[in-house]
């Protein structure tokens, strides 16, 4: 067939034009892959390039039994995979899996976080996940027992005192706020995800310490291990104990050689059989950061359990498991406290030598024994991306509050220092952090709700929030300036920076989040097939290895022909589920989705099991997957709010610096991803065609100014973006002076420009127009009762931006005695006594 196979060739013209005929090819294999085009098609393909190469007839042969080889599973096994699975076993080219390891990968859902990861994220599902409000019980509870017991705490004086006030602990105990998530048939509330999260929000906008003494019962430790793991006896005993305050709880796990590093706890526990024939567990532990311990009676624990003699018929070295300590339990140490940062919630030390208890104490009894990091993870799976980031949430909303009308009313040159750009750059971060968080706080929590226990998801939300939320209160500080230093009853964002490194250290240092768990598992738990091949040779399966070797090879074959699509033609023909505003940023997410899993699966190919300990690169993968979840949850809200016009400078404010800091991660990666033999591409090529097709230069003058005016103005547009935080409004408060202020302001603003113009058309001298009030008024420049809003604003705002003083005693008295602070100690009835 040769003289037929040349006039084919011929016809084509193709390769007497090699550059034509290398464009084509690049665009049947580019329109292949982009399409995910079955393997007989990029057989096909093959075929036709021999073909029109006039490749001699031996080739053809050749290449046909290399078909039949790739295309047939069965002989495919045998020929291929075989060898390949030997030689990566002998290579150790895929990372060992440790037992903790795989308890962590293995506990939880994958949700968003695979899709993102995939390449070609399903925009549909992923713009139709819920994106919940409230039941009108959960509303009627905010509005009714939170709005209460916020009126009745004053943070200055939780922070003078170190301690809630015991009305308010009496208060939350009868409310049953320590029962949130305890189902009603215990005696609880039974709340949602999403109401646990806004009761929480709520609570910390008015002080941190309300806050943290809500959100702790009701995020891990025993109220939620018993609710998923308990035996019924252990439910039906504890559960409505801890609804209604009876038992405060509290749970150990960090200890001072064992942070994130479970496996090096020192806790023991050993299993014996008592003198009354009974089995017992005998503990010893040494913890500390574990808060409400000083004031608990039931303490959580977490510790390393052995059977010597194999009572329970499961080995001598069981592992972690979980158990409930009474804290009156002779041997157990409590009482005394740390001092986070000077916030005074209980955090606190606990140890304990030879404890007794029965074996029944094993949060789901006997048969719970082991297990206990399986539990951990499953419930932190979940509960990390509720409690903090609903904190931090209120944090970034109550800063935008603060600082946007301080912004209005604080004057500085004549004129309201929120009109100098200087001021507007980072009140506009502030704002557009505000939105984000909120939209991703309602994001993760509607598909909490929905069931998913998505582990690096709520990893995202725990690193992503407290840093964007640290962000805004370092920026809030700058604005308000010296009102923000200066301490005292008045002082709105003192208490809240002091308390922003807690966060940053707790549920996992953000540090380790952001390198290990966050890509570290995310690279195996949300790829479609890198945990199936290490399952797969871990078990010697050798059709389920094939299955997924050469899907994998598939997967990164059209991410990288998607990749090269959507940087050519800047993601014009990536899938949007949403016209308008919001189409361009879906498109620029499904960009960067293929980039990221292109680029991620040749740096697992190109570094293997040494990937893992390469944290500045899985660092940088880490942002560009936060910020596509980030920039996913902000489209949904936007979209699901009615894609409102005065709504679009916060989302785009928030997607241009989302898109931003997916450049930067990108920049970052091929900048340093020392690959073999393709390093110098990544540094040179690549990186300058990154720098020079960017996705995102970040944020606009234009847009950040719009988004600083809004926060400016009082109205639906701020009301909407600060929702949900405790906003006192009467004036003897920090925050409603501030408010009173900036409503009285705002609209003097227009009775200020008459005097303005009154000067400078002659009519008034040149003076500051507040002393020219009653020469205007004597003028019928303003009426009188534009006159007397003139003086009540001026009054207001020096109210408003007044800071504490202390007299020399005043200063120097402190109302708490040193020596009985932390001292409380809990009535045996559930109750909390005050002993200073």
């Amino acid at each position: 067939p040769a003289p037929m196979f040349k006039e084919i060739r011929d016809a084509a013209l193709l390769w007497d034009h090699p550059l034509w005929s290398l464009l084509v090819l690049s665009a049947a294999v580019l329109a292949l892959g982009f399409f995910s085009a079955h393997l007989l098609a990029w057989t096909a393909l093959g075929f036709a390039v021999l073909l029109l190469a006039g490749a001699p007839l031996w080739l053809f042969v050749l290449a046909m039994g290399v078909a039949f080889v790739v295309n047939l599973e069965p002989l495919r096994r045998n020929v291929l995979t075989r060898p390949i699975m030997t030689g990566m076993r002998v290579m150790k080219f895929l990372p060992a899996i440790s037992d903790t390891e795989r308890e962590a990968l293995e506990a939880g859902t994958v949700w968003a976080d695979a899709e993102l990861f995939s390449g070609s994220p399903d925009w549909d599902q992923l713009a139709s996940e819920p994106y919940p409000g409230l039941t009108e019980e959960e509303q009627a509870f905010l509005d009714g027992p939170v709005e209460e017991v916020c009126r009745m705490t004053n943070d200055w004086e939780v922070h003078q005192n170190r301690d809630l006030p015991k009305e308010v602990w009496d208060f939350l105990a009868k409310n049953g706020f320590f029962g949130l998530i305890i189902g009603k048939n215990f005696g609880g509330h039974g709340f949602s995800a999403s109401a646990n999260s806004a009761i929480v929000a709520k609570l910390s906008s008015c002080s941190g310490p309300l806050g943290i003494t809500v959100m702790v019962p009701n995020s891990l430790g025993p109220a939620e291990l018993l609710g998923h793991y308990g035996t019924q006896e252990q439910k039906d005993h504890y559960l409505p104990r801890l609804a209604d305050g009876r038992e405060i709880p509290c749970f150990a796990l960090t200890e001072p050689g064992a942070g994130s590093d479970a496996g090096a706890m020192t806790s023991r526990g050993e299993v014996f059989r008592g003198d009354d024939g009974q089995l017992y567990l005998r503990l010893s532990w040494n913890k500390r950061y574990i808060t409400l311990a000083a004031v608990s009676t039931l303490l959580g624990l977490a510790f390393k359990l052995t059977d010597p003699d194999n009572l329970l018929g499961k080995g001598r070295d069981l592992g972690i498991t979980c158990a409930l300590i009474p804290s009156k339990t002779p041997g157990v140490v409590l009482g005394k406290r740390h001092d986070p940062m000077g916030v005074p919630f209980y955090n606190c030390p606990t140890s304990g030598e030879d404890v007794v208890v029965p074996v029944d104490a094993i949060i789901g009894g006997p048969e719970g024994a082991g297990r206990g990091w399986l539990m951990l993870m499953e419930c932190l799976s979940a509960g990390r991306g509720i409690s903090l980031p609903a904190s931090a949430t209120a944090t970034a909303k109550m800063t935008a509050r603060v600082a946007g009308a301080y912004s209005a009313v604080r004057k500085q040159f004549g004129m309201p220092i929120g009109k100098f750009e200087g001021i507007q750059e980072p009140l506009a971060r502030i704002g557009a952090h505000a939105y984000l968080l909120d939209a991703a706080r309602r994001y993760t929590n509607g598909g909490l709700d929905a069931g998913a226990k998505p582990a690096v998801v709520t990893a995202i939300a725990k690193y992503n929030f407290t840093e964007l939320s640290r962000q805004s209160i370092n920026d809030a500080m700058d604005i308000l300036g010296g009102a923000a230093i200066s301490e005292g009853p008045h002082n709105l964002l003192a208490n809240a920076y002091k308390s922003t490194p807690i966060g940053i250290t707790v549920e996992g240092a953000n540090i380790l989040t952001r390198t290990l768990m966050i890509f570290g598992q995310g690279a195996i738990r949300c790829h479609p097939y890198a945990y199936l091949e290490i399952r797969a040779m871990e078990n010697n399966d050798l059709p389920g290895f094939d299955r997924a070797f050469f899907s994998h090879i598939r997967h990164v074959v059209e991410n990288g022909c998607r990749t090269v699509v959507h940087s050519l033609t800047r993601g014009l023909f990536a899938p949007s589920p949403a016209d308008g505003v919001a189409k361009v940023y879906y498109k620029k997410l499904g960009w960067s989705s293929a980039s990221f899993a292109f680029l991620a699966d040749l740096a697992m190919a190109g570094l293997g099991g040494d990937l893992k300990r390469r944290e500045t690169i899985t660092g940088r993968f880490s942002d560009i997957f936060s910020w596509m979840y980030l920039g996913n949850c902000v489209l949904r809200r936007f979209e699901a709010e009615g894609a409102r016009k005065e709504d679009e400078p916060f989302m785009r404010y928030s997607m241009d610096l989302a898109l931003q800091r997916i450049q930067a991660g990108f920049d970052g990666l091929y900048a340093n991803l020392n690959l073999p033999f393709a390093g110098w591409l990544f540094r040179g090529p690549i990186l300058w065609w990154s720098r020079l097709n960017q996705i995102s230069r970040g944020p606009s003058d234009e847009t950040a100014q719009a988004v600083a005016r809004a926060l400016q103005q009082p109205g639906e547009l701020r009301d909407a973006v600060t929702y949900g935080m405790y906003l006192p409004i009467e004036p003897e408060t920090a925050l409603g002076r501030l408010e009173h202020a900036f409503e009285l302001c705002t609209e003097a603003d227009a009775v200020f420009a008459k005097i303005k113009a009154a000067v400078k058309a002659g009519q008034l001298p040149r003076q500051s127009p507040a002393k020219l009030v009653a020469e205007a008024r004597t003028k019928g420049i303003v009426s009188a009762a534009e006159a007397d809003l003139l003086v009540e604003a001026e009054r207001a705002r020096d109210a408003a931006i007044s800071v504490d003083s202390f007299d020399l005693d005043e200063y120097m008295k402190s109302s708490a005695d040193p020596d009985n602070a932390g001292s409380q100690e809990p009535h045996r009835d559930g109750g909390v006594s005050m002993a200073s």
